[in-house]
């Protein structure tokens, strides 16, 4: 099913650059706020990062458009979690840092509701690059836990210049599971807020 997925990603940008009417090329960073949800997730707080990639548009008529980008991701969370001592007695709060690192293959569509505006939506394949687990002075890594690929949904609106810069905010939601752990049944997904500054080529 996985690469079912991403092959029908590939086939989207293949479809997209054959019927394009114009093609744009440019770069994006920005700030994350990312979080991990799901099961056991009380107490989880955002986590700030950044991301940073590259990104092209194919405008198919006047209105609607395609953007693949490629994009480096800075994701995770981190967790207050009370520790249980001897006789029932629980230790001061301990924040666990989750820091997950990303390349993310987003494919979003745009339509232009006005001069510039766009609302943008489209799914995402994300492959993981490293994944730590921080807290009381350790730093461990934790890929071997962490499945090497993740699915999203992308919502969300952008605003381009007509000098090239431009501008998005979106949330990408995770639609599968990320833990990879032997006899854990807990289920658990990304969630990102990204707010993006970019510039296209002229």
């Amino acid at each position: 099913m996985k690469k079912l997925n991403i092959l029908f990603v590939l086939l989207c940008i293949g479809f997209t650059t054959a019927n394009a009417q114009k093609i744009s090329f440019g770069f994006k960073g920005g700030l994350n706020l990312a979080g991990i949800y799901g099961d056991n997730s009380d107490g989880v707080k955002m986590h700030a990062g950044l991301h940073l990639g590259v990104m092209s548009e194919f405008s198919l008529t006047e209105k609607f458009s395609i953007q693949p980008e490629l994009v480096y991701s800075q994701q995770g969370a981190n967790q207050d979690v009370n520790f249980i001592l001897l006789q029932d007695i629980a230790a001061p709060a301990v924040t666990l840092k989750a820091r997950y690192n990303y390349l993310n293959l987003p494919v979003i569509a745009k339509y232009y509701v006005t001069n510039g505006l766009s609302i943008e939506a489209g799914p995402q394949v994300g492959f993981l690059l490293s994944a730590k687990q921080k807290g009381q002075g350790e730093d461990v890594d934790v890929k071997d836990g962490v499945k090497n690929i993740d699915f999203g949904l992308n919502v969300g609106l952008g605003y381009k210049l007509t000098n090239g810069l431009s501008f998005s905010a979106r949330y990408n939601a995770g639609l599968s599971n990320i833990n990879d752990v032997d006899g854990i049944s807990d289920k658990n997904t990304n969630g990102v807020i990204q707010v993006s500054i970019g510039y296209f080529l002229r």
